[in-house]
């Protein structure tokens, strides 16, 4: 178990209790609010709602007990790292790398390498098989992937991505002769009927999918592209 005690500066005064403990913890604001409802928060003492706002000087203690092992086993592999701080990182996942693993791929993935790099130091949120990934691109894709080294980091980014607030972008090569030199897919993806491993396009139960897509170079029988999620 881990017990954690703060005396609140003047910085936070007005502010509501989850929201504050969440970046003092550096964890994700649903956690603490499932620490909170579970009792494991007092304030001055007392427990209290996640609601609550703060003065100066109040007493906040909190005990929580730390995630469990990680089932992905530690592997000394090379990542590219573009970035790196005390919360996230940026790495370069090359063509063939798995991004986490699953069935038929339990090793030499993304986060084996990650939890070797990172010493443990990787959010929980998206439980053991998959430590600080925020979001993935597909085994054969490379590019940039940002990894959140702990929750409040990784929510953060999250909402981001969500709010679309940042931007995505790929290069690709794509056969035939272009139209347009411009314009936007808009074909919503689900699980494939007619085979469940896969994805597909499909109105069925399937979520919103939409890519802007812009030419580079036009040549003879192929041409670049540049897309954006």
């Amino acid at each position: 178990m881990t017990r954690e005690a703060f005396t609140l500066p003047e910085d936070y005064d007005g502010e509501r209790l989850d929201q504050t403990l969440a970046a003092l913890l550096r964890k994700s604001r649903a956690f603490v609010q499932q620490l909170i409802a579970g009792g494991g928060v007092l304030l001055n003492g007392k427990p209290a709602k996640k609601s609550a706002l703060l003065s100066e000087g109040d007493e906040i203690t909190c005990t929580f007990s730390e995630p469990s092992a990680l089932a992905a086993r530690p592997e000394d592999i090379p990542l590219d790292i573009r970035y790196e701080d005390a919360d996230l990182l940026v790495v370069n996942k090359p063509q063939g790398m798995v991004v986490h693993p699953a069935p038929g791929n339990a090793e030499h993935t993304l986060v084996n390498a990650l939890l070797y790099h990172c010493a443990g130091q990787l959010s929980g949120i998206n439980g053991v098989i998959r430590p600080g990934i925020v979001h993935r691109i597909d085994k054969d894709t490379s590019g940039l992937l940002i990894v959140a080294k702990n929750d409040f980091a990784h929510t953060a980014l999250a909402e981001q991505i969500a709010a679309h607030s940042f931007t995505r972008e790929y290069r690709a090569v794509v056969h035939g002769t272009l139209k347009s030199h411009e314009g936007t897919i808009d074909a919503p993806i689900g699980r494939s009927e007619r085979d469940r491993k896969r994805m597909a396009v499909t109105d069925k139960n399937s979520k919103p999918a939409r890519t802007h897509y812009s030419l580079i170079a036009q040549h003879e029988k192929f041409a670049e592209l540049s897309l954006r999620l």
